[in-house]
């Protein structure tokens, strides 16, 4: 039996063999194995100078400056300290504080807002439209004399749908409201300019951009007004944000790719848009197939897409062959439908008959072929037997 074709690149992404072979010179007694902390010796050294220049590359991509990025574990940390510590320096009671944010965020906005609302801040949640995009004046709506935070993700990870980012943060800039973006699913495959876009604070992930997994960045603009409560403590790492031994290896695996998506940030979303308009053409063959989320605002390596009269579950039973993601996630003995899906409007049926196909890197031609010729065959099939 054949390795089934991935298309799940939104869930995670393979390491890039050059990261890889990059990250392997940081582990061993042969290569750079200090503690970027110690600076008292060459071994500290050689360390702190990987770790700059990863934090040069990972700057270069969203076009930062160096000393605006804090290594995190990842992109649910950056999420977590972004969103925690702002609430935290700027009020001294929970209850004086407003943030806003969606429906439709990662669970790791949506879980720390929802903890935060234990806590006593207000928090307003917006509602997408069908497309699954807030709109500027839906914020503007929102706004209070007290709103100290908006958090909204710039592509969805389960639609790819885009929202207009730069008219929000516009927006909020006059209206001195600190903005946080998840961009965990945008970086490497847009074009991402953290001045353009009018961000304070701006989530990144190692894994999702062929680097690593464990490691992630946190954008956080050097001004002032935009100050951030450490959220782990011991040692005042990351300009007193983000406490803890950096992992050299991991840092130097992110940077590697983030150089390296920079480099195809032009070629390799023409690449992806085909590869997605492939599969949408192919299963034509079929009736009742609908897009979820924005047709024309949307990155080019993610659809969902429903199928009408199948349920989602058994069609991807009937896709071992293929690696994919059905959007919908168990809780307890009872499987729930994605409440990204039923955020933008769909009916309980509707959500229950979605998935999602992520195109990348390492996707060819014939693996989309051999994934429409697939769908069409189990589809057919289901539909015949319902």
């Amino acid at each position: 039996m054949k390795n089934p074709v991935y298309l799940d690149y939104a869930a995670t992404t393979p390491v890039d063999p050059s990261v890889a072979d990059e990250m392997i010179k940081f582990l061993t007694s042969d290569g750079v194995y200090g503690n970027p902390a110690s600076r008292s010796h060459g071994f500290g050294w050689q360390a702190e100078a990987a770790v700059e220049k990863s934090r040069r590359q990972v700057a270069n991509l969203i076009h930062a400056d160096p000393r605006e990025i804090v290594w995190t574990s990842g992109a649910t940390e950056s999420d977590n300290l972004a969103i925690k510590g702002v609430v935290e320096a700027a009020v001294e009671r929970p209850g004086q504080a407003h943030i806003i944010t969606s429906l439709i965020e990662h669970k790791a906005v949506v879980d720390t807002c929802k903890w935060l609302e234990k806590q006593g801040v207000e928090v307003t949640w917006l509602a997408p439209s069908a497309d699954g995009r807030i709109s500027p004046r839906q914020v503007q709506e929102a706004l209070r004399d007290n709103t100290i935070l908006v958090s909204l993700m710039l592509v969805n990870n389960e639609l790819g749908c885009v929202t207009d980012v730069a008219a929000i943060g516009d927006l909020l800039r006059e209206r001195d409201v600190l903005f946080h973006v998840d961009a965990a699913q945008a970086a490497g495959k847009m074009a991402v300019d953290v001045g353009q876009l009018k961000v304070d604070l701006l989530s990144l992930s190692g894994h999702k951009v062929y680097g690593p997994k464990g490691v992630g960045a946190l954008y956080v603009r050097r001004a002032p007004e935009v100050r951030v409560a450490a959220q782990i403590h011991g040692g005042g790492h990351e300009r007193g944000m983000r406490s803890g031994t950096l992992p050299t290896h991991q840092l130097v695996g992110m940077g590697k790719a983030f150089e390296i998506a920079a480099g195809l940030i032009e070629e390799e979303p023409v690449r992806l848009e085909s590869l997605r308009e492939r599969l949408f053409e192919g299963l034509g063959a079929l009736e009742g197939v609908s897009v979820n989320g924005s047709t024309e605002y949307r990155v080019p390596g993610i659809i969902n897409l429903s199928f009408d009269g199948v349920d989602a579950e058994s069609l991807m039973l009937g896709l071992r062959e293929l690696a994919v993601s059905s959007g919908s996630a168990c809780s307890s003995a009872a499987v729930e439908p994605s409440y990204v899906l039923r955020g933008i409007g769909l009916d309980e049926r509707h959500a229950h008959q979605a998935l999602r196909f992520s195109f990348g890197r390492y996707t060819q031609p014939e693996d989309v072929e051999f994934a429409v010729s697939r769908i069409v065959d189990v589809v057919t099939r289901l539909r015949a037997v319902r």
